[in-house]
C-alpha cells in the first residue's frame, strides 16, 4: 500500500501547544465508489467536530487491537447503515495538526450492502471526481482528493486516445 507522508518527521507523536507529547491517532477511511465507480460518497462533518463543515471519506477511529479491515467494516456499519464487501487499500498517510496527530489509512470501496444512510445525523452526498476540487476536505485528505482528480484526468486522456 502507498503511503504519502505529510508533515511527518516519522515519529509516532508530536507536540502539543503546552509541549507535551501528542500520540497518532489510527484511523481508518472507505472511498466508497458507485457501481459505475464514477462517484465517490462523501460525509459533512458537523460544525462541532475537528475540521467541522467539511466534507470526508467516511471511515473512523481504528480500535485497539482491531485490524484495518475490520475497523472499515465496523465504522461503515456505524456511520453508514453499509457492510463493505470489496475493498483494496489505496495509500496511508500522517498529517499533522496543530492539535492533534492522524494516520489515515485509506481504503477504496468498490462493493458494498445497503444503502447509504447517514445514521449519526450527517448530511451525505454521491459526489463526481470533477466536483471534488471545489469542495472543502479536511487538510489531511487533500492529497488523496488531489490523487483522485489526477486519475480522473488520466482515465480521460486514455479514452481519447
Amino acid at each position: 500500500m502507498p503511503t504519502i507522508a505529510a508533515e511527518t518527521d516519522g515519529d509516532d507523536t508530536a507536540q502539543d501547544p503546552a509541549g507535551g507529547a501528542m500520540s497518532t491517532l489510527e484511523v481508518v477511511a472507505g472511498i466508497v465508489w458507485n457501481p459505475a465507480a464514477e462517484h465517490v460518497l462523501l460525509a459533512l462533518r458537523k460544525p462541532g467536530q475537528h475540521q467541522g463543515d467539511r466534507w470526508e471519506f467516511p471511515g473512523g477511529k481504528v480500535e485497539p487491537g482491531e485490524t484495518l479491515d475490520a475497523a472499515l467494516v465496523r465504522e461503515l456499519g456505524e456511520e453508514l447503515d453499509i457492510v463493505p464487501t470489496a475493498f483494496v487499500p489505496r495509500c496511508t498517510l500522517v498529517h499533522a495538526y496543530p492539535d492533534k496527530r492522524v494516520r489515515l489509512h485509506f481504503m477504496d470501496v468498490t462493493r458494498f450492502d445497503g444503502t447509504p444512510a447517514g445514521r449519526e445525523g450527517q448530511t451525505l452526498r454521491w459526489a463526481a471526481l470533477s466536483e471534488l476540487g471545489s469542495l472543502t476536505f479536511p487538510e489531511a485528505n487533500r492529497s488523496v482528493v488531489d490523487a483522485l482528480i489526477s486519475e480522473r484526468s488520466s482515465r480521460r486522456e486514455d479514452r481519447s486516445r
